[in-house]
């Protein structure tokens, strides 16, 4: 079993340089910083194949979130209609449930996307 004194880090590892010109190497910090990354997690990450998302992808995943809990809340409205609630005896079977069954795809696609945006990896 390998003991964690064994273990290398990155921080015994040997670095790669990178050779750039100043505007180079704004323009990297640049985009590490729109990422939410130091320089070298942004060229690490890119380095192997991740495509680098910036920040407001977790602005956008938090925004679906916010769909998806509204959503949610309109289902739960959907399942007043079942219980026969007087409020909503005017609505048809018809309706209700070709909004649910809306409402379940939509939900489906949210979570493919936010997954995507959270776990981008590079095809190769």
């Amino acid at each position: 079993m390998e003991t964690s004194e064994n273990k290398p880090t990155r921080k015994s590892s040997n670095p790669i340089k990178v050779y750039c010109l100043p505007e180079e190497r704004a323009a990297i910090e640049a985009n590490a910083r729109r990422a939410g990354h130091s320089a070298s997690t942004y060229l690490r990450l890119v380095g192997q194949g991740y495509q680098v998302r910036g920040v407001t992808d977790a602005e956008q995943v938090r925004e679906l979130v916010r769909v998806n809990g509204d959503l949610g809340r309109l289902g739960g409205l959907l399942k007043l209609w079942l219980t026969n609630d007087a409020r909503v005896a005017g609505v048809g079977a018809n309706t209700i449930l070709a909004v649910l069954g809306r409402i379940e795809a939509t939900q489906e696609q949210m979570s493919l996307l936010m997954e995507s945006i959270l776990r981008p990896k590079a095809e190769s």
